[in-house]
């Protein structure tokens, strides 16, 4: 074994030790969770934090701690485990920036989520792979056949978050560019 394959399995070690211990600290819900988030319409104002949690298929749009919001969203083909490389249908788990919108998107609107962030470029790296890109939260697919609500009990994306077209209008007020996202388990 060469020594630089053993420093890269050494950091890959590193990197996937720290990714566990960061989520077993925060894997514990806030308390505002199930607590008056349903799925009013209307302004909500603006937002200082996203939470989408992959085992509930689930997204909280937060302020202040408390939970102004909560949708069902889809997912890819693959929701357990963190996104590691291009097209493996899995959407990436850790804290990143919704860093842009684009409205003319395939997909109705769209919202940029910052990945892959650096250590998800040292874990790709590390391992020889390409960690993809092009991640966004966005609506429904106009040329399914599919309800919104029959679509949104699917995971028909390719790692990307779906939200219903007025749940991702109403994102798109909430949130200014360089909101954080957190994307758990």
């Amino acid at each position: 074994m060469t020594m630089q394959t053993l420093f890269k399995q050494l950091l890959l070690c590193a990197l996937l030790l720290n990714t566990s211990s960061t989520w077993a600290a925060s894997s514990q819900q806030p308390a505002t969770f199930g607590h008056g988030a349903n799925h009013n319409t209307g302004l909500i104002g603006k937002v200082d934090l996203v939470i989408v949690n992959k085992s509930q298929a689930s997204m909280h749009l937060m302020r202040d701690g408390k939970v102004l919001r909560r949708y069902t969203i889809a997912m890819g083909d693959r929701p357990t485990g963190h996104k590691l490389q291009e097209g493996d249908q899995r959407t990436p788990e850790g804290r990143y920036i919704l860093d842009y919108k684009k409205a003319d998107s395939a997909y109705y609107r769209a919202i940029h989520i910052s990945y892959p962030n650096e250590e998800d470029r040292l874990r790709a790296a590390a391992l020889g792979i390409d960690p993809g890109g092009q991640i966004m939260i966005h609506g429904q697919n106009p040329n399914s056949s599919l309800t919104p609500d029959e679509a949104q009990r699917l995971n028909w994306t390719d790692g990307c978050i779906a939200l219903k077209n007025h749940e991702i209008d109403e994102l798109w007020q909430a949130i200014e560019t360089g909101t954080p996202i957190e994307i758990w388990p």
